[in-house]
């Protein structure tokens, strides 16, 4: 048992089967040797762990002939592990890992996190998918979409920890690798979720950049004589209020930022519906869905549509991680107050994206700006008749939430570049070394903003490949891992919901390459619009 009570000990996957100290009394027959139960301090019930069983310290000798008994182990969760003969020794790195090296969450943290990751800008353009679908089937497709995302939350939220086995899956991808193996899961996740949490900073960039251009110009109305910045420069400026947050050193650390986030997200998000609302209908509105001429770009056009509708819905590869900052135990499991958390943030959601859908698509109809959406109409239909503070206040909401967003969506790539430096040299990291590594995350992805401007244009195609990380790999990593039984009503409806999921990935896959191809892309490396 010296490895286990060695902190210092090797921590990787191999396990080591327990083997108890001879007792120092008179010699007596051989007999087996038998696993001696052991317990684990109160202390170490919330200790960070990625895929181990707790430090264990030897419970004492029995100096009476040895029993057969049947062994107790206390696992992360604090229940106990009956089946597993072998132990492995708990992992240091959770607690030198930004999204792990705090567990002191709760479920107010959790309703922040999951609030700010969950209202995005992409909801803005909401309204476009009801031009094609029209209301009826625009106010079904909503729903059912918003129902089905939730239902996947729920099963990412109870897969986060195992009461068998005493394991916590703190990130998407350790889940992934256990559901799918560790080389598929790389295949089938990794690209997704990179581009979930990358990807989505370089937008940020993008959107925070380009709003603040219009703050400045709402505000000033052409008073100003100063030279106004140009787009890469207003890129520039947002990057750095960003690279200088993102030195917050671990997820729970944000919360005040993610609560900062949420409140701004339901504020542009209510003023933008309020405003569109209160100003009416616009002069010989139209609710005729848009049709094209030919069947296949008709086809392709509802595809599309529900694209929208699917990426509205964002946040999914970042549940994981906001559990993980809570503490759990057998009695208070995480999945509680984090449950708890996750209704009450898209109670929230709700209450923003289907006013503003059903809103402004009353007010503009087929008029709904496809690029831009919302943001973009307000300014444009009503930017002389709304008071100059109130298009400005939108627009410094926009700001901020894009600001706080990108706290949190790349706090995981954060995460996976400091482990490479924790695997290898045993020990944290420095806070330098931290400060450095976020800054060059941050002007990485203030580079790629200005290097690719045209990467909007094929979200669609990339969101397609990213969808199954929202609707389709929760349902069939619940049926690898709860195994429900066969053919039984959860059966069924995760299969269904899984191949649904992985269906309608290709389809819209599919479509995003007839538009790149339809249309084309305007090619223009290092020039911003």
């Amino acid at each position: 048992m010296g490895d286990f009570a060695n902190p210092d000990a090797e921590t990787g996957h191999n396990s080591a089967p327990i083997t108890p100290r001879p007792a120092s009394v008179a010699p007596t027959p051989p007999v087996a040797h038998t696993p001696q139960i052991v317990s684990l301090p109160p202390s170490q019930f919330h200790s960070p762990s990625l895929s181990r069983s707790p430090l264990l310290t030897p419970g004492g000798t029995n100096k009476k002939t040895p029993r057969l008994r049947t062994p107790r182990f206390i696992t992360p969760l604090g229940s106990p592990l009956r089946k597993a003969l072998k132990l492995t020794k708990l992992d240091p790195q959770d607690a030198w890992l930004p999204i792990t090296e705090s567990r002191n969450g709760n479920a107010y943290y959790a309703a922040y996190h999951t609030l700010c990751s969950g209202i995005g800008i992409q909801a803005l353009v909401l309204p476009v998918a009801f031009t094609i679908l029209g209301w009826t089937w625009g106010v079904i497709c909503l729903t059912l979409a918003f129902i089905w995302q939730l239902y996947t939350l729920y099963l990412l939220v109870q897969l986060h920890e195992s009461p068998e086995t005493g394991i916590r899956y703190s990130r998407y991808m350790q889940l992934a690798a256990a559901t799918f193996g560790e080389k598929l899961s790389k295949f089938l996740a990794a690209f997704p979720i990179m581009y979930l949490s990358g990807g989505t900073c370089v937008a940020l960039i993008v959107i925070g950049g380009s709003t603040s251009k219009m703050l400045y110009q709402t505000l000033c109305a052409g008073t100003c004589t100063a030279k106004p910045l140009t787009n890469v420069e207003w890129y520039l400026v947002f990057t750095c209020g960003a690279v200088l947050l993102s030195q917050l050193p671990n997820l729970n650390s944000i919360a005040g930022l993610s609560l900062i986030g949420s409140l701004t997200a339901v504020g542009y998000c209510t003023g933008i519906w309020g405003v569109s609302v209160g100003e009416g209908r616009m002069p010989n509105v139209s609710y005729d869905p848009v049709r094209k001429g030919t069947e296949i770009g008709r086809v392709f056009d509802v595809l599309n549509a529900l694209g929208i509708i699917a990426f509205a819905f964002r946040g999914h590869n970042l549940i994981l991680e906001i559990q993980a900052t809570m503490p759990s135990s057998e009695k208070h499991p995480s999945s509680v107050p984090m449950w708890r958390g996750v209704k009450f943030a898209y109670l929230i959601v709700a209450l923003c994206l289907f006013p503003l859908a059903i809103g402004g698509y009353w007010a503009y109809g087929r008029m709904i700006p496809p690029n831009g959406g919302m943001l973009v109409a307000v300014f444009a239909f009503h930017g002389r008749d709304v008071a100059r503070w109130v298009l400005g206040l939108i627009s410094c909401f926009v700001v901020i939430n894009a600001l706080s967003s990108f706290q949190i969506y790349g706090m995981p790539m954060f995460d996976m570049m400091e482990s490479h430096y924790t695997m290898r040299f045993k020990k944290p990291c420095p806070w330098w070394l931290r400060a450095i590594i976020r800054a060059m995350f941050g002007f990485g992805c203030f580079f790629f903003a200005v290097a690719i401007p045209f990467l909007g244009s094929v979200a669609g195609l990339i969101g397609g490949i990213a969808l199954p990380v929202t609707l389709a790999y929760p349902c069939f990593m619940w049926l690898k891992l709860k195994k429900p039984e066969m053919y039984g009503v959860t059966w069924w409806l995760n299969w269904g919901l899984g191949l649904l999921g992985m269906g309608l990935s290709v389809v819209l896959i599919a479509a995003g390459l007839y538009v790149v191809i339809d249309t084309g892309v305007q090619i223009s490396f290092f020039k911003p619009q």
